[in-house]
């Protein structure tokens, strides 16, 4: 796993996992750099030690995070595996040689921890050299050494960025935070290194030496509030590192990380990490179809919104509707995404320039030719796609995929317009497309398993997280997410106070408070698709009457400046204009938990729901799927898995008191009966 070679007094360790991409610590890796570093130890002609990664795009990836989950859920082996760990860094930090990190790819984790018992740090300027430590976006703390060496090498406040962020950053980036000392070209890597050991390091550099004390710093520095306690842990650590002994700080992380591996949440979001992992891979007998051309029918928010995004990722669009004046708005929300991007750094002037140049609008009705996918994106109305299908159906090549971005409609209604219904299946995007990484792909009932499978392609091609759903009102993430919008708005036409409803729904762990959400959504639009839902499932997804009035008076939501808030500039405020569609019958008082719970509880239901009827294909695609496309809480870790760890006879206790929509499913009830879990 390590090899060992020696020239010139200078000994190079290469990280090298044999069958595998990437290097990451595991008790077997451990153990190999400790039989190294008693070599090292052993060997009084050496004059340094370079360590460095024989893979193309990782130095170490980190912690064997299956190891990390195992340990965590049975509650054992992890203080073991974390102290060796420390013990193993902390002498690689005290040789008596200098020491430097060559890194080139993925320094994260772990691996960057060891980077940092070492003297020096020389980075490669590859696109794959990404550096930091994300330990807290998993719910843990760096314990091999990071929460408690990065403080003293570059301060409190920039360890505090770089931890409690999360964030892997490029080279030059890691270089202006202090993360490395030198970025070279990848050929001139392991030369630079050679450099760096013959440098006179000062005793404050070398790592088994940095002070723990810093009489400078005053100001402590705070975690940002969040549901996710590593990040209150972490800067507990950052600052006590600086006063005492490393021992000491160093066993402020271990407790700190065998503490957090205990809970339920950080469990949670190292599963997570596995699920993102699993959803990026999703098997296609298509992997070697590269789509070139596309074109998205409808120019208003959504379809704009896919044209940009397909056009960012090297796809030629041809963006058509037949509204030139909504075909010139869709083309400014464009320019303005490609400007936010230049802005925040994500893309250079010359790449947007190029992804501008790559779509052709258009307001002709004409024929289409070489497209390899068309998008409909037009009115979430029936009638008007599946006019727009039986036009499509002409005008494209029979191998062609024609997808539709209906949030709601029936995927098979609309194949029926066309010649080829084989062809035909749902893209979900979610809106905004730049940002939300989730896309539904709906399968009709007569989506072939080929169209299937070349979407799944198209979706990774184009850099999205895909989950398959079955032709269903609503899909997955609408049918499980309105039960929960529409009671909040019933809540409050019973009384109960706006700020109160998304307070507590905020306080439990989603991004945002479901009325919140509602204006952020549309009024209009809510409505629309509850009606739509109503005619399948009934009372679970009737708007409630304030709903209607507010459409009836324009009170859409943030789009027009008020819905259940008033919307000026920056700030939200209570619209006190809708108070008087309220029933006048004052609704019990309840607490912000009981608040929280009886709109999760609609959630967790129809989730149940879906996987009964297999509308999704596990209680993964249900719980992944409304993590990406609603916000639930990752640490809560979906709504089945919530439903798993809350207790489920508990939840079906509440949902028969309660009755009516809130009646438990059948598969809900008999969990509870028989003490099944939706997880092993």
């Amino acid at each position: 796993m390590i090899r060992r070679e020696v020239n010139d007094g200078v000994c190079f360790l290469t990280f090298d996992r044999p069958d595998s991409g990437a290097n990451i610590f595991d008790a077997a890796t451990m153990r190999d750099l400790s039989e190294q570093l008693d070599f090292i130890e052993k060997e009084p002609s050496l004059k340094g030690v370079i360590i460095t990664s024989a893979k193309k795009a990782i130095f170490v990836a980190g912690a064997d995070l299956q190891t990390l989950l195992r340990q965590a859920e049975s509650g054992s082996g992890m203080r073991e595996f974390i102290a060796e760990g420390q013990r193993v860094f902390n002498r690689l930090a005290a040789l008596e040689v200098p020491t430097v990190a060559a890194i080139h790819g993925a320094s994260a984790g772990g691996g960057y921890e060891v980077a940092l018992a070492c003297d020096w740090r020389v980075a490669s300027d590859a696109p794959a050299t990404r550096i930091g430590l994300p330990e807290t976006t998993l719910g843990l703390v760096p314990a091999w050494g990071g929460a408690t060496r990065l403080p003293r090498l570059i301060g409190p406040e920039k360890a505090a960025e770089v931890i409690l962020k999360g964030k892997l950053y490029s080279a030059q980036e890691a270089l202006k935070l202090g993360l490395v000392d030198e970025v070279v070209p990848q050929d001139q890597l392991l030369n630079a290194a050679k450099q760096a050991l013959r440098k006179q390091a000062p005793p404050e550099r070398r790592a088994s030496a940095r002070p723990g004390a810093s009489a400078g710093v005053t100001t402590p520095v705070e975690a940002p509030r969040s549901q996710n306690p590593a990040l209150t842990r972490a800067a507990e650590i950052i600052n006590q590192s600086l006063t005492g002994s490393t021992e000491e700080s160093l066993e402020r992380e271990l407790d700190a990380i065998v503490q957090l591996g205990g809970t339920e949440s950080t469990r949670n979001l190292i599963r997570n990490f596995f699920l993102a992992e699993k959803y990026k891979k999703q098997s296609a007998t298509a992997p070697n179809e590269k789509f070139v051309h596309a074109a998205v029918i409808g120019a208003g928010v959504m379809g704009s919104g896919i044209a940009q995004w397909l056009s960012s990722r090297g796809i030629t669009v041809i963006l058509r509707d037949v509204n030139t004046e909504i075909l010139e708005r869709g083309l400014e929300k464009i320019e303005k995404t490609y400007g936010e991007a230049v802005k925040r750094g994500l893309m250079s002037e010359e790449k947007a320039k190029e992804g501008r140049a790559r779509i052709m609008a258009s307001a002709n009705p004409g024929p289409m030719r070489d497209v390899q996918i068309v998008i409909e994106a037009a009115s979430e109305k029936l009638e008007v796609k599946k006019a727009i299908f039986h036009d499509l159906d002409q005008k494209i090549d029979g191998t062609d995929i024609l997808a539709t971005n209906t949030s709601a409609l029936s995927i098979s209604t609309l194949a029926a317009e066309t010649m080829h219904p084989k062809r035909v299946l749902g893209l979900h995007f979610f809106n905004p497309v730049s940002r939300m990484k989730l896309i539904e792909i709906v399968i009709g009932k007569q989506t072939s398993e080929e169209t299937k499978e070349r979407a799944l392609a198209f979706a990774r091609q184009i850099g999205k997280t895909p989950v398959v759903v079955q032709d269903n009102p609503g899909f997955l993430v609408n049918r499980v997410l309105f039960p929960y919008l529409l009671d909040a708005a019933e809540l409050f036409e019973h009384g109960v106070e706006a700020k109160a409803i998304d307070d507590a729904l905020v306080e439990w762990g989603m991004p945002m408070g479901p009325l919140r959400l509602i204006d952020e959504i549309g009024v209009d639009i809510t409505v629309d698709i509850a009606f739509t839902l109503e005619n399948d499932f009934g009372e679970r997804d009737v708007p409630p009457t304030i709903l209607q009035k507010m459409r009836e008076a324009g009170m859409l939501g943030r789009k027009t400046g008020s819905g259940f808030y008033k919307y000026e500039g920056k700030k939200q405020l209570p619209n006190d204009a809708i108070l008087q569609w309220r029933d006048k019958s004052n609704s019990p008082p309840m607490s912000a938990e009981d608040l929280a719970l009886r709109l999760v509880y609609l959630m967790v239901n129809e989730a149940a729901r879906c996987l009964e009827e297999k509308v999704v294909a596990s209680p993964e695609d249900a719980d992944y799927g409304m993590m990406l496309g609603t916000g639930f809480p990752p640490l809560r870790g979906g709504p089945l898995r919530f439903a798993d760890h809350f207790g489920i006879a508990k939840m079906v206790e509440a949902g028969k008191r309660h009755g009516g929509k809130f009646t438990p499913c059948d598969l809900l009830r008999r969990n509870a009966e028989t003490g099944r879990t939706f997880y092993a």
